[in-house]
């Protein structure tokens, strides 16, 4: 009886600690580069080392992840911080609890050969898009810094074939082009491409993709850990760029190409060294750019849209 009563015991102490807390993450997209810091940290167990289980989704509606969220149907949703901004304005009940991208991936896309030598020069011609809402506001004040408006040009909504529909001549430009990709498909497709990069054109600069959670719902400790894990996958990813690469692109055979592998090097130094931590100015400022942009009718503080979950 003592050596059963033992084993009892021992088992009981084991089963907490073996244990995980699970989580579920849904991405803005398929799995691409974008993505590093979270899959490092799964394949190099530093998930688990925060005694947390990470199931990663890939959605089949790329505008869903936010509104699951918001619905309670998952823990966290990988996002944009411009979207952000209007979907609390929507009453969604989200915030941004940590930067995966820090820095804007957006430009306006023309051709390198092409006519057109600064935005200035899109009077009169086609713009292609795939979002409504949040680009038109970007082009608006990248275009109005040239002295265009938006009536003064054609936009023709492409979805999301950005590359294919400037390379077959259908638009002059496209805004909403991920310098770290359509740069290098352009490239890799053999035609030169060149992007006005929207914080260098009028917009205030923000941070490209994001983490948001339902506030009312979100566990602030499983959180923590959760970024606690993103921030040295990041640190390892720096620190081992082509280790890290290797790791990244054995997780599926789609992901070992040239065009991948290229954006891999791109991206790298926009990954957020700090994932948790939150420039109030910078939220701050694209809520103001988009109240004068008449897309919202009021200012919410910060507080409203981002927080600093160390703090919670």
């Amino acid at each position: 009886m003592k050596k059963t009563l033992s084993a009892l015991a021992l088992s009981l102490w084991a089963g907490p600690l073996l244990a995980q807390d699970q989580m579920t993450l849904l991405l803005d997209w398929f799995v691409n580069p974008d993505h590093g810091p979270v899959i490092i940290a799964q394949e190099k167990g530093y998930f688990a080392n925060e005694n947390l289980e990470v199931e990663i989704i890939a959605p089949a509606d790329p505008s869903a992840p936010p509104r699951l969220v918001a619905a309670g149907q998952a823990e966290m949703a990988i996002s944009y911080q411009p979207q952000l901004h209007l979907q609390r304005h929507e009453g969604l009940p989200l915030r941004r609890i940590g930067t995966l991208v820090a820095t804007p991936l957006n430009c306006l896309l023309v051709l390198e050969d092409g006519p057109i030598e600064t935005p200035a020069d899109l009077a009169g011609r086609k713009i292609g898009f795939s979002v409504g809402g949040v680009e038109d506001a970007v082009l608006s004040a990248v275009l109005g810094t040239h002295g265009v408006t938006l009536d003064q040009v054609e936009l023709v909504n492409v979805n999301f074939s950005l590359s294919p529909a400037i390379m077959s001549g259908q638009v002059d430009a496209v805004i909403g082009a991920f310098r770290n990709f359509e740069l290098n498909q352009m490239d890799i497709e053999g035609v030169a491409g060149r992007c006005f990069y929207v914080e260098e054109e009028g917009l205030p600069t923000y941070d490209e993709l994001i983490y948001v959670a339902n506030l009312d719902t979100m566990d602030a400790d499983m959180v923590r850990r959760f970024l606690a894990a993103t921030e040295r996958a990041t640190q390892y990813i720096i620190n081992h760029p082509e280790e890290s690469w290797e790791i990244f692109a054995s997780t599926a055979p789609e992901l070992r190409d040239e065009l991948n592998r290229r954006a891999w090097s791109d991206t790298l130094p926009r990954f957020a060294l700090r994932p948790a931590a939150l420039d109030t100015g910078r939220y701050a400022a694209f809520e103001a750019f988009l109240q004068e942009a008449g897309l919202i009718p009021a200012i919410h503080p910060v507080s409203e849209i981002a927080i600093d979950v160390s703090a919670q």
